[in-house]
């Protein structure tokens, strides 16, 4: 998938610790649609100094902006916080942080960005992609394209392409709703792997699909098990291929990101020729910031409803729990943390590397970091600890 509107822009190579001299944050030179993959970021060069604004700039992408401590905020707590971020990192593996933007009360209020860390460069996302997924199937419902009873109904009976005979036992049964929680129950054999991808033709369309379904070990009954794994994703986004006017592809385009104001971006196209699901993605740290806002705002963006209020509630509510500390929804992690004393709801979405927006609802906060660690990091446990004390009423 490749929908891009690019424009020519200037590096900024003299960069303070706080705030560059023209109020402009650090970007790449000449950007296009050929300099994004995840492999051509690992050649943009580390920034000099860190870009650390605690009054970012309107660029006139329809966030909303503020002053770091207009709000009540610990302004001196929060900077250094975002200073330290800075600093080398003792780990190859840890403390790799390209950006930090917080967004409280409905503002951007701090806009930083550290070493690949660019304003107008879109970040690579890895799984984090499957809560933009989520949220493009709620855009289908809020759209009348399909309905919040069809969350229950089989991923199979979308998919009209597929052979229903040459279903494992069971998979005829997966439900959306159950996809989206990670709970497919669908399990492939490795002595399967190399059947499935010797012939990628056959994986075109709704093949992908096919495979998944009728490559699976028989499935339990419900409830079924969770799993993060890459099917589960795979099959909502064939959904929504099937559900929508046009493509997937065009929809997530004009109807998700459009009226976010989100044109600077990448989608890879996955082995079925769909945008890909569990990974892939590519945007921007200040539209990230976005998604956290239409979360914390129940699906409203500008006064106008994106996405059902019911279906927002429910992809973020803690529907599944995968271990002691978390939870899954639709796509999206929920944790309850206690910080000092106090107890805080937080929904996230994380990618492996280092991406994340967590959504605080009870204390109106947003927060976007990427990174290019190893793994997840240190910063999903580190910085609410860090952060969430600056922004706690007394």
């Amino acid at each position: 998938m490749k929908a891009f509107l690019f424009i020519p822009l200037f590096l900024t190579s003299c960069i303070s610790q706080d705030v560059a001299k023209n109020g402009l944050g650090p970007e790449v030179v000449d950007l296009n649609a050929e300099d994004v993959s995840f492999e051509s970021e690992k050649k943009i060069p580390y920034l000099n100094q860190a870009f650390i604004s605690p009054a970012p700039r309107d660029r006139k992408d329809q966030l909303k902006v503020g002053k770091l401590g207009a709000g009540g905020e610990d302004r001196e707590r929060i900077l250094a916080y975002a200073r330290r971020l800075a600093s080398p990192s003792d780990s190859v593996k840890f403390g790799n942080t390209d950006s930090l933007l917080i967004a409280h009360r409905g503002k951007l209020i701090l806009e930083a960005y550290y070493r690949r860390g660019r304003v107008n460069y879109p970040h690579y996302q890895m799984s984090i992609t499957k809560s933009y997924t989520a949220y493009a199937i709620g855009r289908a419902i809020q759209l009348g394209h399909m309905t919040m009873e069809d969350l229950k109904k089989p991923v199979a009976s979308f998919l009209k392409d597929i052979d229903s005979s040459q279903l494992a036992e069971g998979a005829n049964e997966i439900t959306l709703d159950q996809a989206m929680q990670m709970s497919s129950g669908i399990l492939l054999p490795q002595k399967s792997l190399p059947d499935i991808l010797s012939q990628p033709e056959r994986l075109l369309g709704q093949g992908q699909a096919q495979a998944y379904l009728h490559f699976t070990r028989p499935l339990p009954p419900a409830p079924k098990p969770f799993k993060y794994q890459a099917s589960d994703p795979v099959l909502t986004m064939q959904v929504l291929e099937a559900v929508v006017p046009g493509t997937a592809e065009q929809f997530i385009c004009d109807h998700l990101l459009k009226p976010l104001g989100i044109s600077n971006f990448n989608w890879q196209e996955d082995l079925s020729g769909y945008p890909k699901s569990a990974a892939g993605s590519s945007i921007r740290s200040r539209d990230m910031i976005k998604f956290g806002l239409l979360t914390l705002n129940q699906g409203t963006w500008n006064g106008k409803q994106l996405l059902p209020r019911a279906f927002v509630t429910k992809a973020t509510s803690p529907l599944v729990q995968t271990n002691e500390e978390n939870f899954y929804g639709y796509f999206w992690w929920h944790q309850t943390r206690e910080i000092q004393g106090r107890k805080y709801p937080l929904i996230q979405g994380r990618g492996a590397g280092g991406q994340f927006i967590f959504v605080a609802p009870s204390i109106d906060l947003v927060i976007v970091a990427t990174a290019h660690n190893q793994g997840m990091g240190k910063m999903l446990k580190e910085l609410p600890e860090n952060l969430i004390p600056a922004f706690a009423k007394p």
